[in-house]
């Protein structure tokens, strides 16, 4: 089983840590990271996790990144963005994308609170294509 992961740059102090936390999840359930694409931010993430869904060596993808409130509701826009174009794309190729993007409406210090979801995201992703191998 491969996965790779989609990781924002933006709010790179806290993806950072998500990416290692992530990759440390999928160690422990014995899964490879095949690929890691960072972008520039969690908008930019959809056309990335295209990309490696047509990649016969990924299995799934996990979408890793953080929105933190601004001034504006330019983080919801985002965020929920984000969560349809994961849906779309799992759709489309029949593989998982699992979205470990926390927000919107946090702070940066909630986003250091919430860097585990990377790791339930990866875990959500090996659940389901466990299932879905055992479905084939």
């Amino acid at each position: 089983m491969k996965i790779a992961l989609v990781v924002s740059e933006f709010n790179g102090e806290v993806t950072a840590l998500m990416r290692e936390r992530a990759r440390r999840q999928a160690d422990a359930l014995g899964v490879e990271v095949s690929r890691v694409l960072e972008v520039p931010g969690v908008f930019d993430m959809p056309l990335a996790a295209q990309k490696l869904l047509a990649r016969p060596d990924v299995d799934g993808v996990a979408l890793i990144g953080a929105v933190v409130k601004g001034e504006t509701l330019h983080d919801e826009v985002i965020a929920a963005a984000a969560a349809q174009a994961a849906a779309n794309l799992a759709l489309q190729f029949g593989k998982p994308v699992t979205l470990g993007v926390t927000g919107p409406g946090m702070t940066l210090a909630q986003a250091f609170e919430r860097v585990d979801r990377a790791a339930t995201a990866v875990e959500a992703l090996v659940r389901l294509l466990r299932a879905l191998e055992r479905e084939s």
